[in-house]
């Protein structure tokens, strides 16, 4: 697959081009925060940059500090919101190739943890339930009110 047959058939990018709906929370020119579809706690946030990278450390620079200023803005609210005393922001690539941040309100320590953790030889996974949309667009909505006022 080329590289721009990739990007037309990436996820993120069809997302990013709005091609596909997404519950948005904030959009520039080039970077899109929106809601996960499969959320690990409430007003867990995805930030992609709209051009696909497919890794982390393709973005470029500037590009990468945008996506990490928009994140500690977006942190912010969801601190405010979820009354979390912090939030985890990860640049992950291993679900989908293209560069995206997640950043997930921590409730509990191992809300975003490692397989090194785990002690058990065989971990069992439920399918990650996603939210009705109603229920969705409430949290994006609450989101965006809440991003609209913090610095």
């Amino acid at each position: 697959m080329t590289p721009d047959t990739h990007a037309r058939a990436c996820i993120f990018c069809r997302i990013g081009r709005g091609e596909i709906e997404a519950h948005v929370i904030h959009e520039e020119d080039e970077i899109l925060a929106f809601l996960d579809i499969g959320p690990i706690r409430p007003g867990h946030v995805q930030i992609i940059a709209r051009e696909h990278y497919p890794y982390f450390e393709d973005l470029p620079g500037p590009l990468a500090a945008r996506i990490m200023a928009l994140a500690q803005k977006i942190a912010r609210a969801q601190k405010q919101i979820y009354g979390v005393p912090r939030v985890a922001f990860m640049f992950t690539g291993g679900d989908v190739a293209h560069a995206h941040a997640h950043l997930v309100p921590m409730v509990q320590g191992d809300d975003v943890t490692s397989r090194r953790y785990i002690v058990e030889q065989t971990v069992t996974y439920r399918p990650i339930p996603t939210p009705p949309p109603a229920d969705m667009a409430a949290t994006a909505a609450q989101l965006r009110a809440a991003l609209a006022k913090v610095s």
